[in-house]
């Protein structure tokens, strides 16, 4: 096979570049090449489920927002995956897809015709091998295996009973007929390992001549010849130029901040903002890293006045040496645990039609809070957010050097709602942390200096603790609209050749995590790209 010569170039080895580089070498006379820039995912860390606190700094490309005008200035940090997997390997594993109300709002607003539920619930369902659930929510022979916590800690349990002593009705799956309720979250592990697509489908794919993978490689640039897109340009570790020509299509799978990046580097996106930062316009498509938002998470730090949850195993080496064993042995304890093993979906007190409050628990003090160091001892962490945010933000390039950061501002709580609905969550994770089922444990809530018992204390501590969810989405949206980049067969308004198949073109984010709907978008992609879906009349 000539090495720089390929049908297709996916431009992104991350959750849904490997999803597409499984489906699309199934067609034996197809070539494809899959760029990513990070390594493989080797590190033996990645695949053990708790790994993914050790590995953010190494494997991410340390993306932080620009100070956070409704959130006391703050620059915040944004994990976004750069190895094999993307995402998928360095994420907490927790498997939801969202409701169907998200997806035919997709279709109905923002013209995303073949988009409704109905449309991708069979990618869902191909993509997912669910070990406990099935049909007619789930699948079970998937590539993307999910399973069910194979332990779960007492303080987790504790969680749960709370919640339910709050009000909240006991769920164990979120994916199906509704999604309100609490208990245990199925995550995309199997055997006690972490499964991403890198696991469930580029892993089999790789055995096929067909395809070649190239890592180390740093997008630079799309070739362009007029409105026909026929390769990209990569920096290799070495860093040299290298280049590479698709003579069916190029498929962007660099995520919500690098998808649009590698547009504007090569001069698509507002004219205007490309010259402001030394690029050459080629295509005016002004939505470009417009639209940009992500779930806005507050996190709640306590400590337990009893020797629990995670915590306890890395203070005792006798514990560690029992732990290890019994996941070598067993697959099971608290190695093969995500640590957010618990959490569920709320309504706020508006009373929307669907839930729109998320919570995450994890048992453990997580080694900093949401501000300051954690004192010594042993405790848990809430993550709760407001799953239906309506502030937008924006990402933009620094300058036309490919290896200069991005400015990106998710402008976090620009809409009111954004703010009240936080601390509405906020609010219920209080009263959850005060049933008795957690306070007999000596709960105590990590203030950092805020008077929670105010209104205005609350407000304060949303504004001043809050972090990305890492759920940045829709800057490359789809949609019909004049700020829309793609349309519903993913092709980038006013070229050939390519399109972009990633959480990017999201016009909404999903009221739940994003990995799920990721694969879902490629599987759907790859489809379209083989022609396998019938365009709508």
């Amino acid at each position: 096979m000539d090495q720089h010569n390929f049908d297709y170039i996916i431009a992104g080895g991350g959750t849904a570049g490997c999803v597409l580089a499984n489906r699309l070498t199934v067609e034996r006379d197809v070539r494809v090449l899959l760029l990513e820039a990070g390594p493989p995912d080797s590190n033996p860390m990645i695949h053990l489920p708790p790994g993914y606190g050790f590995l953010l700094g190494r494997y991410d490309w340390r993306f932080a927002t620009t100070p956070q005008r409704h959130c006391y200035g703050r620059r915040i940090p944004l994990a976004q995956g750069r190895v094999i997997g993307g995402g998928g390997s360095v994420n907490a594993q927790v498997f939801t897809r969202g409701q169907p109300g998200d997806y035919d709002e997709w279709a109905s607003e923002y013209g995303c015709v073949g988009w409704s539920f109905k449309d991708v619930q069979p990618y869902f369902l191909r993509s997912e091998g669910n070990a406990r659930l099935g049909p007619p929510w789930h699948g079970q022979t998937g590539p993307l295996k999910v399973s069910d916590p194979a332990t779960l800690n007492p303080l987790s349990a504790a969680w749960i009973e709370a919640a339910q002593q709050h009000g909240l009705p006991y769920s164990d799956d979120f994916n199906g007929a509704t999604q309100y309720g609490v208990g245990p979250y199925q995550t995309t592990t199997y055997r006690g390992k972490r499964w991403s697509t890198a696991s469930g489908y580029l892993r089999p794919a790789l055995q096929r001549p067909n395809l070649t993978l190239r890592t180390g490689r740093r997008l630079t640039r799309l070739l362009l010849a007029g409105d026909q897109v026929y390769g990209v340009e990569v920096l290799n570790a070495g860093g040299q130029r290298e280049q590479f020509f698709a003579s069916r299509e190029v498929l962007v799978t660099a995520g919500g901040l690098g998808s649009p990046r590698l547009l504007m580097l090569s001069g698509i996106g507002d004219p205007a903002d490309l010259r402001a930062h030394g690029v050459v316009p080629k295509v005016d498509l002004p939505g470009v890293g417009q639209n940009l938002h992500d779930h806005y998470a507050v996190h709640v730090v306590c400590q337990v006045g009893q020797r629990l949850g995670i915590d306890q195993y890395r203070r005792l080496r006798r514990d560690t040496l029992r732990v290890g064993l019994d996941y070598l042995l067993r697959h099971s304890g608290p190695a093969s645990s995500t640590g957010v093993e618990v959490g569920g979906f709320s309504y706020s007190g508006r009373r929307p039609t669907q839930p729109d409050l998320q919570h995450h628990f994890l048992p453990a003090l997580d080694g900093q809070s949401a501000g300051s160091l954690v004192p010594p001892g042993y405790g848990c962490k809430f993550d709760t957010n407001f799953s239906r945010p309506r502030s937008r933000g924006r990402l933009s390039l620094i300058s036309a050097d490919p290896l200069d950061s991005l400015q990106v501002d998710p402008n976090y709580l620009a809409d009111p709602l954004d703010l009240e609905m936080n601390v509405q969550a906020l609010e219920q994770c209080l009263d959850i942390v005060s049933q008795p089922a957690l306070a007999r444990y000596g709960t105590r809530v990590l203030s950092e200096g805020h008077d929670l018992s105010l209104r205005s204390g609350r407000e304060n501590y949303v504004r001043g603790l809050g972090r990305s969810a890492s759920h940045l989405v829709g800057t490359c949206a789809m949609g019909a609209g004049q700020m829309a980049v793609v349309d519903p067969q993913l092709r980038v308004h006013g070229l050939r050749g390519l399109r972009i198949c990633d959480s990017s073109v999201m016009p909404r984010l999903i009221s739940s995590n994003t990995q799920a709907p990721t694969v879902m978008i490629a599987e759907k992609a790859a489809d379209l790209v083989l022609g396998k879906v019938a365009p709508p009349d």
